[in-house]
C-alpha cells in the first residue's frame, strides 16, 4: 500500500543516516541526532493516519515514548460526524505530517536533547528550604536509578520527561559501569519516595531562583485575580480589571470524580515542583506517575491546581483529574504571578490574601 511519501520526505528522513531512528529505539544519550523537530508519544499509543483527519485510514501505530521526526506542523478542518456517531475532537486542529502520513497532535510532546554541563557541587547559598537546587529535564527522557544495600544499584521502572522539574540535592557519581554514560550524577530529593535517586547530570538544565521570581510584585495582592472559563477552556489573568495574560488551558475530564470544581477560589500554595500520581515510586512507566511536575500553584483543599503539563498537547480540551493544566512555560508565568497565602519555606500564611480564582462555566 503507497504511503504517499514524496521524494522530498525520503531526502529529509535520509538525513537521519537511518530510517529507524523516524520512529521508535532512540536513545536520549545518543550523539549527533538532529532534534529540532521531534516529538515523544506521552500514551500507550498512537497512531500515523493516511490524511490529517481521524475518519482517514491508520497506516501504522508507534507507542510510549517512541520520538517520531516530523516535517512541519498543518492545520485541518474537524471531522463531521456521521448521524448518531460521537463528534470527533475539534479543539486540536493540528496535525504533524511525518514519515507514512499524520498524527494528530493532541497527545504527542515536542521535546529536545540539550546537554548541559554538570555542576560540581549544590550551592548552599541556593537551597531554599534545605531542598536543594530546582533542574529541568532537558532530554525526551531520563532513566532513574537507585541504591540499597540489599540489591545495589537498579534502573527504575519509570522514566522522568523533558520539562519536568526536581530537586537536586547533591552531585555524585552513580551508578558505575552502565554501559551508555560515565560523568557526574545528580541525586534528587522526591517528597514521595522513601529513598533517593539518580540521573545523569548533563540530561538537567539548574534553574536559580531569579528565573522563578516574583512578576509585578508591586501590584497589590487583591488586584491580581484569575478566570477560569471551562466552556471555553481559557484561563485569564487580570492586573486592576485589565488583561495581562491569557491562554488555553485543559481542565477536568467531566465527571464525578475529575471535574474542575466551580466557585470561588484563591492560590493556597505554590511548589515549583510536585510528584503527583499514585504516590508510588515502583509503578510501571504506563501507570499513573507524575514525577516532577512543574509550577504548580494550589488552589483548593482537595488538590487542585494550575501547573505545567509534559503529557499531552490537547490545549482547550479537558484531559485532566481535576487540574488545570497548562504549558509548562504558561505555568511558570502563573506560578511567577500570583501571590499564594501559604509562603513556601516559611510559617507564615495570609488567610483570604492568596490571588483571587474564580472558575466557571
Amino acid at each position: 500500500m503507497s504511503t504517499g511519501v514524496s521524494r522530498r520526505d525520503f531526502l529529509k528522513l535520509g538525513s537521519l543516516s537511518l530510517a529507524g531512528l523516524a520512529f521508535r529505539g532512540f536513545d536520549p544519550e545518543t550523539s549527533g541526532f538532529e532534534d529540532a523537530d521531534v516529538v515523544r508519544v506521552a500514551t500507550d499509543s498512537w497512531s500515523v493516519y493516511s490524511s490529517p483527519s481521524l475518519d482517514s485510514a491508520i497506516t501504522s501505530t508507534w507507542y510510549r515514548d517512541d520520538l517520531i521526526h516530523i516535517y512541519k506542523s498543518v492545520t485541518a478542518p474537524p471531522a463531521t460526524p456521521e448521524p448518531g456517531a460521537t463528534a470527533r475532537p475539534n479543539s486540536n486542529p493540528i496535525w504533524y505530517r511525518v514519515w507514512g502520513g499524520y498524527m494528530w497532535r493532541a497527545r504527542l510532546q515536542r521535546v529536545r536533547t540539550i546537554f548541559n554541563t554538570p555542576l560540581s557541587t549544590i550551592p548552599e547559598a541556593s537551597i531554599p528550604g534545605g531542598r536543594g537546587v530546582l533542574a529541568e529535564i532537558t532530554v525526551p527522557w531520563t532513566n532513574p536509578w537507585r541504591y540499597s544495600k540489599a540489591y545495589g544499584w537498579e534502573q527504575l521502572e519509570w522514566r522522568l520527561y523533558f520539562e519536568s522539574v526536581h530537586w537536586l540535592d547533591a552531585v555524585d557519581d552513580g551508578p558505575p559501569d552502565t554501559d551508555r554514560y560515565t560523568g557526574a550524577w545528580y541525586r534528587i530529593w522526591d517528597h514521595i519516595a522513601s529513598f533517593p535517586y539518580y540521573v545523569p547530570a548533563m540530561h538537567l538544565r539548574p534553574i536559580f531562583p531569579d528565573a522563578y521570581s516574583a512578576i509585578s510584585p508591586e501590584v497589590p495582592w487583591e488586584k491580581k485575580r484569575i478566570d477560569i472559563n471551562l466552556t471555553a477552556q481559557t484561563l485569564t489573568a487580570y492586573e486592576y480589571d485589565n488583561i495581562v495574560f491569557k491562554t488555553t488551558i485543559s481542565s477536568g475530564i467531566p465527571s464525578s470524580d475529575t471535574t474542575t470544581h466551580v466557585g470561588s477560589f484563591r492560590i493556597i500554595e505554590k511548589l515549583p515542583s510536585e510528584h503527583m500520581g499514585e504516590a508510588n515510586v515502583y509503578q510501571a512507566v504506563d501507570d499513573y506517575v507524575l514525577a516532577g511536575v512543574p509550577w504548580t500553584c494550589y488552589f483548593t483543599g482537595d488538590g487542585q491546581a494550575f501547573h505545567g503539563t509534559y503529557w499531552h498537547e490537547n490545549f482547550g480540551s479537558p484531559m485532566s483529574h481535576g487540574c488545570v493544566n497548562m504549558r509548562t512555560s504558561e505555568a511558570l508565568w502563573i506560578y511567577r504571578w500570583a501571590t499564594p497565602e501559604h509562603t513556601e519555606n516559611s510559617y507564615t500564611t495570609r488567610p483570604g490574601r492568596g490571588t483571587a480564582v474564580e472558575v466557571h462555566f
